[in-house]
């Protein structure tokens, strides 16, 4: 059976037309594009751990919540 990062990897895994979306509309696309991947909004300067989540899709959005970095599973 294949591993969930497989099964994600199988499905759409960037959405570069959502650049300049506003960044709720986009989680709802991501999580309909990909049943398999959660996403989830952080603001442009936000820190994180540089650690692969092969479910997870970073929303990144400015302080007037449109999205400025192409979504991609990770």
């Amino acid at each position: 059976m294949a591993s969930t990062c497989e099964q994600v990897a199988q499905g759409k895994t960037s959405w570069p037309e959502l650049v300049g979306e506003e960044g709720e509309c986009a989680v709802k696309i991501i999580e309909k594009e990909n049943t398999l991947v959660y996403a989830e909004i952080i603001g442009e300067g936000t820190i994180i751990p540089l650690i692969y989540i092969c479910n997870r899709v970073l929303v990144r959005v400015n302080e007037m919540g449109i999205v400025t970095i192409t979504p991609t599973v990770g």
